[in-house]
């Protein structure tokens, strides 16, 4: 039978206390180029500068995952950050962001889900009448 420990050394469980959230962006449609004109200035100031930026997060391991949302003017990030100032700092500093409708969701661990439920199964049999 094999064992699973879910004791985390130090050092893993320093990187847990990292929250992870989804961060959803897509363009409002007052933010949408009109003309070729007005597409060509928005990829030279909004576009490319944001992805350049997000490539830069990602070396340093603050985005985790994600990027643009095919067929649309979007991107979708699994982003690493200690609090939430941290992350409404690197969302707002990305250039795309005035222009997009931004939705954030935490996430949790596959491994502090498992707990989680344990406890709970636990505490249902602990409140179970004895027979």
């Amino acid at each position: 039978m094999k064992v699973v420990s879910f004791w985390e050394s130090e050092v893993q469980q320093q990187e847990h206390k990292k929250m992870q959230y989804l961060v959803q962006m897509k363009i409002v449609p007052q933010g949408r180029p009109m003309s070729a004109e007005e597409g060509a200035a928005f990829f030279e100031e909004f576009i490319h500068p944001t992805l350049e930026q997000c490539k830069n997060l990602e070396a340093e391991k603050k985005i985790l995952a994600g990027g643009p949302i095919s067929g649309t003017i979007g991107l979708a990030l699994v982003v690493k950050a200690d609090s939430a100032k941290e992350l409404d700092d690197l969302v707002t500093s990305l250039p795309v962001w005035p222009r997009m409708e931004t939705a954030i969701t935490p996430l949790t661990t596959f491994e502090d889900r498992a707990l989680s439920i344990q406890r709970r199964l636990r505490d249902s049999r602990d409140k179970r009448p004895a027979r």
